[in-house]
């Protein structure tokens, strides 16, 4: 049988979506990524000197990635700059150690600036150290640029690593340009060339024109580069029958300005076809934010909310609690002690003057109090109230201390989410297609007429799908309803747009604060319709399993439930991908784990609804509890190209 081209390309296609849904891929790029990013920003140059852009990088980061971008970096600045490298290496190690001590903490995220201010103390001293160790450093002009160069890329890349910004994607761009344009590994080949010709080609008129700055700050050519993209921008704009005489504006246009200006260099040419050409392989985009009219104002409104909010939760966790007057608890009860007593008027012992720390111990058959107290049994009595009186105080402060904390935590939780309203409000138009549907059956046994699990799947904002799994603690109508109000308010806010994790915690806080801890647990899948990822959220429930070519694979452990402390409970999280025909098991305290799962008989044909009930027939044998299977696998969609 002879194999035609197509069915190579076929199998080189099922080869490629198996390696992107690999995680182990996945990190090994974003590894490889961070590395040459790191590499890649060491070869910026303004003036012939280099200039610290890989430092910002490195500082906009944390852990694991922060050191990779760092040994990038620093083995860049050894191999693009020769004996002034070791500066670079410093920048570094200073960068690295910034990264992985302060970045992410709380402080940090009140003070966006910071990490710009201290990129720019570590370009200012180690400047100022090798100047004097060593002649030759750079003029006070490039000194200075130096320093600015370091609080601009540190701010860029920290707020494009919080959200997406048209703004600063340009401007990440044009520090791409201009870390590119010194790397040429052939002559007439700069990848800056190749960068800034698919910029001029697919990329918004800001972009190319950052792009075309950028080449000319790098003084790699005589020729001006920002008119040059800015024009083949413009030529995009041109009506003509034949759109792909855009892929050929740049190269045009740079001979025609070239001739203009007399300065015969071909040397950006290559670059610029070559860039225009990858150009084709790229998405457009051409178009402005809109941020006026109307979505502007939405925008302005939601951000001043998410402002006040922020600010309203910097005030409830600062509020200042007024001390405990332990010596006041003292004198009451030496008052009614000695009231009354008999002997008060020849007793020369004033307990009213005894140490706070006596209300601290346990006293026992009254060692601590003083010695000369004819009537130690009464003034003893009275202490001993005291001392409850005090841990009836301190609890009903570490109550009032974690009602803030639950006030606090859901002003932050509003806060974040109106201001990822607002961010997302620019991008409406960039909403990413299903590629997959779900499969989703769950089926149910109660141990009496009602069962005290629910099982919800629904749709919620974008290609977001959730499988919501709530075990109401014990059985009858008292768990049944605990389930139901749980998983009908955690419905609610998921198919609001609310981050699944948000809303578990506010689920957390309201079993809290109602005194319902460990009413419920919960199993909550959220599955991405467009990739065909999964996340499995866990608080208190039972672990899950992930059925995949004949093979069981656990997912989750047995964990605390809700509902038993505002900070200190936290739910797991668990990636995994069901782009490949796996199926995921969730599975409620009754269902009886991977015991169920060994005597069933998974087949290609079997559909999710008739896994679920094999499972729920096999746990049956051993119920003790109301049992609960539900079934997810996702299908490539029809819709789908």
């Amino acid at each position: 049988m002879m194999v035609t081209i197509g069915v190579y390309m076929r199998r080189g296609q099922r080869m490629m979506r198996r390696w992107a849904a690999n995680p182990k891929i996945h990190a090994l790029v974003q590894g490889g990524g961070c590395f040459l990013s790191g590499f890649l920003g060491s070869a910026a140059s303004l003036g012939h000197w280099m200039q610290p852009i890989a430092l910002g990088l490195i500082c906009a980061q944390t852990g694991w990635p922060a050191v990779l971008v760092a040994i990038g970096s620093a083995l860049g600045y050894l191999f693009f700059w020769g004996s002034f490298g070791p500066i670079g290496v410093v920048w570094s190690a200073l960068g690295l150690a910034v990264a992985l001590l302060l970045q992410g903490k709380r402080f940090t995220l009140n003070a966006p600036l910071l990490m710009s201010a201290i990129c720019t103390c570590i370009v200012a001293v180690t400047g100022l150290v090798f100047q004097y160790y060593r002649s030759g450093g750079p003029p006070v002009p490039i000194y200075l640029l130096q320093l600015g160069m370091a609080a601009g890329s540190a701010a860029v890349f920290s707020y494009a690593a919080e959200r997406r910004d048209p703004v600063v994607d340009w401007l990440v761009y044009g520090l791409a340009v201009l870390c590119l344009a010194q790397v040429a590994p052939v002559p007439y080949l700069s990848f800056g060339y190749i960068a800034a010709g698919a910029l001029a080609v697919t990329g918004a008129f800001p972009a190319a024109a950052l792009a075309g700055l950028a080449l000319d700050l790098s003084q790699i050519t005589a020729t001006p580069m920002t008119a040059v993209l800015c024009l083949a921008y413009l030529v995009r704009l041109v009506p003509h029958k034949h759109s792909v005489l855009k892929y050929f504006a740049p190269g045009m246009l740079y001979l025609a300005v070239m001739g203009i200006c007399g300065t015969w260099d071909f040397t950006p040419l290559p670059g610029l076809i070559l860039g225009s050409a990858a150009a084709l392989l790229l998405p457009r985009q051409t178009g402005l934010p809109q941020r006026r009219g109307e979505t502007g104002a939405a925008q302005v409104h939601l951000e001043l909310a998410s402002a006040v909010l922020h600010q309203m939760e910097t005030m409830v966790l600062d509020t200042e609690e007024v001390p405990i007057d332990e010596q006041a608890l003292i004198i009451r009860a030496a008052d009614r002690a000695c009231g009354s007593c008999p002997c008060r008027k020849g007793c020369k012992e004033q307990p009213a003057q005894l140490s706070p720390a006596i209300l601290h111990k346990p006293l026992g058959n009254g060692g601590d109090l003083p010695g000369g107290c004819r009537k130690p049994g009464r003034l003893l009595m009275e202490m001993r109230r005291s001392q409850e009186q005090l841990r009836a105080i301190r609890a009903d402060r570490d109550r009032q201390s974690e009602y803030r904390m639950a006030v606090g935590q859901q002003y932050r939780f509003l806060s974040d989410y109106l201001q990822d309203l607002s961010d997302s409000l620019a991008q409406r138009n960039d909403t990413p297609k299903p590629r997959f549907q779900p499969q989703v059956a769950s089926r149910s046994s109660g141990k009496q007429r009602q069962n005290g699990d629910q099982c919800l799947w629904f749709s919620g904002v974008g290609c977001r799908y959730y499988v919501l799994l709530c075990d109401g603690m014990g059985t009858g109508a008292e768990a049944a309803r605990a389930s139901q109000q749980v998983a009908s308010m955690l419905r609610r806010l998921l198919a609001a747009g609310y981050p699944a994790s948000y809303a578990l915690r506010s689920i957390n806080s309201l079993c809290a604060l109602q005194g319902r801890a460990g009413a419920v647990t919960l199993d909550l899948v959220e599955l991405m319709l467009d990739t065909g990822k999964a996340t499995v959220y866990k608080w208190g429930a039972a672990p899950s399993y992930v059925l995949s070519r004949g093979e069981i694979v656990r997912i989750g452990t047995a964990t605390p439930p809700p509902g038993l402390s505002v900070t200190d409970g936290r739910e797991t999280v668990e990636k995994l991908s069901l782009r490949r025909g796996e199926t995921l098991v969730l599975l409620s305290d009754g269902a009886g784990g991977e015991d169920s799962l060994r005597g069933v008989w998974l087949d290609a044909g079997t559909t999710v609804g008739e896994l679920a009930a094999e499972i729920l027939q096999s746990s049956l044998l051993v119920q003790t509890d109301d049992a609960t299977v539900a079934v997810i696998r996702l299908s490539p969609s029809t819709a789908s190209p």
